[in-house]
Protein backbone atom coordinates (compact mmCIF):
# COMPACT_ATOMS: atom_id res chain seq x y z
CA UNK A 1 0.00 0.00 0.00
CA UNK A 2 1.18 3.36 -1.12
CA UNK A 3 1.41 6.37 1.30
CA UNK A 4 1.74 10.20 0.63
CA UNK A 5 2.77 12.94 2.64
CA UNK A 6 0.55 16.36 2.34
CA UNK A 7 1.39 19.49 3.86
CA UNK A 8 -1.66 21.62 3.99
CA UNK A 9 -2.05 24.79 5.53
CA UNK A 10 0.99 24.59 7.53
CA UNK A 11 0.70 20.79 8.71
CA UNK A 12 1.36 17.98 7.32
CA UNK A 13 -0.31 14.43 6.49
CA UNK A 14 0.30 10.90 5.64
CA UNK A 15 -2.13 9.36 3.20
CA UNK A 16 -2.81 5.80 2.46
CA UNK A 17 -3.54 4.88 -1.34
CA UNK A 18 -3.27 1.50 -3.07
CA UNK A 19 0.26 1.29 -4.53
CA UNK A 20 0.28 3.25 -8.34
CA UNK A 21 -1.83 5.76 -7.16
CA UNK A 22 0.41 8.17 -5.15
CA UNK A 23 1.29 10.57 -8.07
CA UNK A 24 -2.87 10.93 -8.61
CA UNK A 25 -2.77 11.73 -4.76
CA UNK A 26 -0.11 14.22 -4.45
CA UNK A 27 -2.07 16.29 -8.17
CA UNK A 28 -5.15 16.17 -6.10
CA UNK A 29 -3.37 17.25 -2.57
CA UNK A 30 -1.87 20.01 -5.14
CA UNK A 31 -4.91 21.30 -6.33
CA UNK A 32 -6.59 21.22 -2.62
CA UNK A 33 -3.53 23.18 -1.47
CA UNK A 34 -3.47 25.77 -4.18
CA UNK A 35 -7.73 26.71 -3.16
CA UNK A 36 -6.80 26.97 0.59
CA UNK A 37 -3.61 29.09 -0.43
CA UNK A 38 -6.21 31.25 -2.44
CA UNK A 39 -8.36 31.45 -0.31
CA UNK A 40 -6.23 32.11 2.73
CA UNK A 41 -4.68 35.20 0.61
CA UNK A 42 -8.11 36.52 -0.03
CA UNK A 43 -9.84 35.96 4.04
CA UNK A 44 -6.93 35.84 5.65
CA UNK A 45 -6.52 32.67 8.28
CA UNK A 46 -10.12 32.73 9.11
CA UNK A 47 -10.12 29.09 11.45
CA UNK A 48 -8.87 25.92 9.95
CA UNK A 49 -11.59 24.11 9.93
CA UNK A 50 -13.54 27.29 8.10
CA UNK A 51 -10.76 27.80 5.50
CA UNK A 52 -11.02 23.41 4.72
CA UNK A 53 -14.85 23.93 5.01
CA UNK A 54 -14.57 26.88 2.30
CA UNK A 55 -12.54 25.13 0.52
CA UNK A 56 -13.76 21.72 0.13
CA UNK A 57 -17.09 24.05 -0.95
CA UNK A 58 -15.54 25.60 -3.68
CA UNK A 59 -14.19 22.34 -4.96
CA UNK A 60 -17.98 20.96 -4.63
CA UNK A 61 -19.00 23.43 -6.87
CA UNK A 62 -16.78 22.95 -9.79
CA UNK A 63 -17.61 19.55 -9.38
CA UNK A 64 -21.27 20.70 -9.59
CA UNK A 65 -20.83 23.16 -12.78
CA UNK A 66 -18.65 20.14 -14.07
CA UNK A 67 -21.46 17.75 -13.85
CA UNK A 68 -24.42 20.16 -15.15
CA UNK A 69 -22.54 20.96 -18.26
CA UNK A 70 -21.24 17.34 -18.87
CA UNK A 71 -25.54 16.74 -18.63
CA UNK A 72 -25.99 19.41 -21.22
CA UNK A 73 -23.31 18.15 -23.66
CA UNK A 74 -25.16 14.37 -23.38
CA UNK A 75 -28.45 15.76 -24.30
CA UNK A 76 -27.15 17.57 -26.54
CA UNK A 77 -25.14 14.77 -28.33
CA UNK A 78 -28.11 12.28 -28.14
CA UNK A 79 -30.11 14.66 -30.11
CA UNK A 80 -28.13 15.05 -32.45
CA UNK A 81 -27.76 11.00 -32.89
CA UNK A 82 -31.19 11.01 -32.82
CA UNK A 83 -31.40 13.20 -35.54
CA UNK A 84 -28.62 12.11 -37.49
CA UNK A 85 -30.33 8.04 -37.18
CA UNK A 86 -34.19 9.12 -37.76
CA UNK A 87 -33.49 9.81 -40.72
CA UNK A 88 -32.00 6.57 -41.74
CA UNK A 89 -34.93 4.60 -39.78
CA UNK A 90 -37.34 6.64 -42.11
CA UNK A 91 -35.70 5.53 -44.86
CA UNK A 92 -35.39 2.32 -43.92
CA UNK A 93 -39.20 1.89 -43.08
CA UNK A 94 -40.58 3.55 -46.56
CA UNK A 95 -38.08 0.94 -48.50
CA UNK A 96 -39.64 -1.97 -46.71
CA UNK A 97 -43.36 -0.52 -47.39
CA UNK A 98 -42.58 -0.22 -50.85
CA UNK A 99 -41.22 -4.04 -51.68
Amino acid sequence: MGQVSVTLNGRTYRLACDDGEEERLIELAAHVKERVEQLTLEFGQVGYDRLLLMTSLLIADELWDTRKALEVQIEEATEMLRQLTEPVAQTGQAQAKSA
